[in-house]
């Protein structure tokens, strides 16, 4: 899906490898207003098996199993299972290291925009061409990044992956007109730090 998104002008990396987009409700689980860091991860998860052939077979797990995991390794007590209780950015690389002894990277960006945050970005994508989760301390709102932008004439540009869509999308098309898989200038984030996730998956 996201690269059926048109890039803006100037140079561009995206996610290498396809990924199912989660969102609020996909599976009938009603988690609005909590659960778009198990989405962004379900996401993730996807795009780690498709990019492995040894995980054909493997099941992305649901928000219920991804708490069950989170209990297992001992990071949450037992009655965080069936909660309404959100995860961030530690907790995604804590599952994708349960499933797959994967190593990822956190990066903590006190800006967004900053010039050393940027260049960690793009020297990602050039050398893994992954998946990057994230979540800010003052915008909460978990996203993925499946590609970045640079341009003389716009800047810089993420192309995000936002789970907060509710309901059924009738097509990738209209997921794209709403915003929810899009391009987005850095500067319009938010003034907050963010964790990004950097998943070291060749």
């Amino acid at each position: 899906m996201h690269l059926a998104l048109p890039a803006p002008q100037g140079d561009t990396l995206y996610t290498r490898g396809h990924f199912k987009y989660f969102h609020y409700g996909c599976d009938g689980t009603l988690d609005t207003g909590w659960g778009c860091g198990y989405r962004t991860l379900q996401t993730a998860i996807s795009w780690i098996i498709n990019k492995r052939p040894s995980s054909g077979n493997q099941a992305v797990p649901s928000i219920r199993e991804i708490q069950r995991m989170l209990v297992n390794i001992g990071d949450k007590l037992p009655p965080f299972i069936d909660s309404r209780d959100w995860i961030g950015t530690l907790e995604e690389f804590y599952v994708i290291d349960y499933m797959f002894e994967l190593p990822c990277k956190i990066v903590h960006a006190q800006q967004l925009n900053s010039d050393r945050v940027i260049k960690q970005i793009r020297r990602y994508f050039e050398e893994y061409a992954g998946f990057i989760a994230m979540g800010g301390m003052s915008d909460m709102a978990s996203k993925g990044i499946a590609g970045i932008n640079q341009s003389p004439a716009s800047g810089v540009s993420l192309l995000i992956v936002d789970p907060h869509f509710s309901g059924v999308p009738s097509s990738k098309q209209q997921l794209i007109d709403e915003g929810y898989v899009r391009w987005r200038p850095i500067s319009e984030f938010p003034e907050s730090a963010y964790n990004l996730c950097f998943i070291l998956q060749q």
